[in-house]
């Protein structure tokens, strides 16, 4: 696809009062990418709350896989307007069938007790690392036919993923993978557009954390892997026009399940947002 910009994504056409429509990126893969459906109904529930509303932390379900080349509608429910707070159900639908549900809560912001007890990891700077497109370009030949495929496609974050080179290796290691994340091109100074795009971008690398304890690649043939939720904190306000490190890790998989979480620090070493996802992980004989 031609090049557009990462704002463009969130642009939804309003149908009605509640209703709106996104069109949908295919980024090369099988099914519609699960971070356009978490950013896109993040954006929809922020265009039925007043400005001075943040929103804070949301809930989401993935029940069905969506098609990358159809637009998706999402309908917006106002669940409760507090005087501080405020809540939005929203179903995304396709083809006249519910794909995904996200609950969202909003606040307007606050002066309160702050306390931070997590420790940025120590990893090589952004700048120090190949972006993931680059690194993959330059080992072309050891990639599935897939993902050779997929790497001409639009590519709006730059993921920078530290110690990329284990990405070839099917092999045993700790749960644990640490990737900067950055809009490719400038966005405008939007908070709710920002928080939009993270949602989008959180959903990157994400799962297939829980595969590094089994020696499983991600491009294994007998692989099934499908995200159930994921749940997002926002802590402090985010700003993709530079690097965020988000620093993932796995700490349980069992029946054919795996759950992963995530902090999100930016480069002063501020933890901007927490995130947890649950997902399906089957491993079929060949």
């Amino acid at each position: 696809m031609s090049e557009v910009k990462m704002s463009s994504l969130f642009e939804l056409e309003s149908i009605e009062k509640g209703l709106f429509r996104g069109q949908s990126w295919d980024l090369g893969f099988r099914a519609l990418f699960g971070g356009q459906v978490l950013g896109q109904a993040l954006a929809a529930a922020h265009n039925t709350v007043d400005d001075d509303r943040v929103v804070h932390s949301f809930h989401t379900y993935f029940l069905l896989p969506g098609d990358a080349k159809k637009p998706v509608v999402y309908d917006v429910e106002v669940v409760r307007d507090g005087r501080s707070f405020s809540a939005r159900r929203v179903k995304a639908i396709q083809d006249g069938r519910n794909i995904f549900y996200m609950t969202a809560s909003f606040q307007t912001v606050e002066e309160g007790m702050t306390h931070q007890y997590a420790e940025m990891p120590d990893v090589p700077d952004p700048e120090s690392l190949d972006s993931d497109i680059t690194f993959y370009e330059k080992n072309y030949e050891k990639l599935s036919t897939s993902m050779q495929e997929a790497l001409s496609y639009h590519k709006p974050i730059d993921i920078r993923t530290v110690d990329a080179a284990n990405s070839f290796k099917a092999q045993a290691r700790e749960p644990v993978r640490h990737v900067w994340l950055k809009a490719r091109d400038e966005m405008d100074d939007n908070l709710g557009l920002h928080q939009a795009t993270l949602a989008y971008a959180s959903d990157y690398h994400f799962l297939s954390t829980a595969l590094r304890p089994h020696g499983i690649a991600v491009s294994d043939k007998g692989l099934r892997m499908a995200t159930i939720d994921h749940a997002m904190w926002f802590h402090r306000p985010v700003n993709l026009n530079d690097w965020l490190l988000y620093a993932m890790e796995s700490p349980f998989s069992g029946n054919s399940r795996g759950i992963v979480k995530g902090q999100i620090f930016n480069r002063a070493g501020e933890l901007v947002a927490s995130t947890m996802q649950e997902g399906m992980i089957r491993k079929k004989d060949k």
